[in-house]
């Protein structure tokens, strides 16, 4: 006998965990259409080499690799960015540019497993490629605003940076040859203690007083305005660092513009992003009341990620959802839906004398529009509504053949235990726009 488990990090989605995803996939894929994202698909393995060398250090130890039956060496993708510059590079003569796309896919990263972060997980990303205009990089934070907000959330805060902000402070602090080492250091605030990042830095030859005001930098929180105008003098004469602020200060005047709440988006100097490709406006979403489960959405701008598959410069901008750390979070808060059921009607079956009754009935409610289940096996009233209610139904229609004899139908409200009767004597019109009528008002209840 095999002992039926799973790896460490992976696991199984049970049908109300499974619902919740799909859920939210919907309005990620309806939301990024709104705005003229295009939909893409990419292979989950790709050439070792296109993918080794473009996220991190830490995410090349992460990657699971191994040698296909070719004797090639091949690597599941860890995310979807780095396989879309590739898939651009590729094929940017037929998409033309600017490209806006979405991808929503599983990827594999051999990481720590902690709360809401897996080692297979999936990923909604959005991407615009092929221009370097401030309106792509505000549009990606619109994106993120307007997805959290169609979800339900209703307490967040996108935070934002400029990779070019960083590195000019560093710059101006003599540090530009050890920016990689510093920026990634920085991104691990909120993750480990301020003394454990400082050490850190120290190992990267960082002197401990010039780390201490990296860190008091990263920490400087308040009205965005006066976040920039502390941060700038620490950018100095330098010019690129100046773009950054510029960019940042343009961006949030958009936001302002497009109606985004106040406060809803905000500069924070310690965003950096871990990964080596980004080089301008980064951000990254946390759920206000859960702050340490880390961003849910994140992203921004990396002009020259597909300059390593083309000498074509495709710079590109965009965000990413992170679905299975946003369920883990609204799981912890109790506000993840726990059907079980896509379906909304449970039609009871009592007599098999009257299947085909029973088969043109729910024929009926879906071609109205309503998602049936009818349930297989005639069993006792009580068992059947048990079930039913325990799998999340909104309603059970109870036609036994008293009911069939006399015309009528009873309507169980599962949630409340209200029943209503319908007079339908045999008009399948009329029970269809009965039911439907109830199940609306139901609807409008939540």
């Amino acid at each position: 006998m095999i002992e039926p488990r799973t790896l460490k990090g992976f696991r199984d989605l049970l049908p109300a965990q499974a619902l919740a995803r799909e859920k939210i996939l919907d309005i990620a894929r309806r939301i990024y259409r709104s705005y003229g994202f295009a939909p893409i698909d990419t292979p989950a393995l790709e050439y070792l080499e296109i993918l080794t060398g473009k996220g991190s250090a830490e995410t090349d130890k992460q990657l699971y690799s191994f040698t296909d039956h070719g004797d090639r060496r091949v690597g599941m993708r860890f995310d979807l960015t780095v396989p879309f510059a590739r898939f651009a590079a590729q094929h940017i003569a037929t998409l033309g540019t600017p490209f806006k796309r979405y991808h929503m896919a599983t990827v594999w990263r051999g990481e720590n497993t902690q709360r809401g972060r897996y080692r297979e997980f999936m990923q909604c990303d959005f991407d615009t490629i092929g221009t370097t205009s401030p309106v792509a990089d505000l549009e990606t934070v619109l994106v993120v605003h307007d997805l959290l907000v169609a979800i339900g959330i209703k307490r967040f805060t996108i935070r934002v940076n400029d990779r070019r902000i960083l590195g000019g402070v560093l710059r101006s602090a003599g540090l530009a040859e050890r920016s990689t080492d510093v920026l990634r250091s920085l991104d691990k605030l909120g993750k480990q203690s301020l003394d454990a990042v400082v050490d850190e830095m120290a190992g990267h030859g960082v002197p401990a007083d010039v780390a201490r005001r990296l860190v008091a930098m990263a920490a400087l929180a308040g009205p965005p305005a006066e976040v920039l105008a502390a941060v700038e003098p620490l950018v100095g004469d330098d010019a690129v660092g100046r773009e950054g602020i510029a960019a940042v200060r343009t961006l949030l005047d958009g936001v302002a513009q497009a109606g985004v709440a106040e406060g809803r988006v905000v500069v924070d100097p310690s965003i950096a992003r871990g990964l080596d490709y980004y080089t301008g406006i980064v951000l990254e979403s946390f759920l206000d009341e859960l702050p340490t489960l880390g961003s849910i959405c994140s992203g921004g701008r990396y002009d020259d990620l597909a300059g390593l598959y083309t000498k074509q410069r495709l710079p590109g901008v965009g965000a990413s959802l992170g679905i299975d750390r946003l369920l883990a979070g609204l799981e912890e808060l109790g506000r993840l839906a726990t059907a079980e059921t896509p379906a909304e009607v449970f039609l009871v079956h009592f007599d098999a004398a009257h299947l085909g009754d029973y088969l043109r009935i729910a024929a009926a409610l879906r071609a109205d529009g309503m998602t049936v289940e009818f349930f297989p096996e005639a069993r006792r009233l009580g068992q059947q509504l048990k079930l039913a209610a325990k799998k999340g139904f909104r309603v059970a229609l109870v036609i036994g053949t008293d009911e069939f004899a006399r015309g009528t139908a009873q309507l169980k409200n599962l949630a409340t235990e209200a029943t209503t009767t319908i007079a339908w004597e045999g008009d399948l019109a009329a029970l269809v726009d009965a039911v439907h009528s109830h199940l609306e008002a139901i609807r409008s209840d939540h």
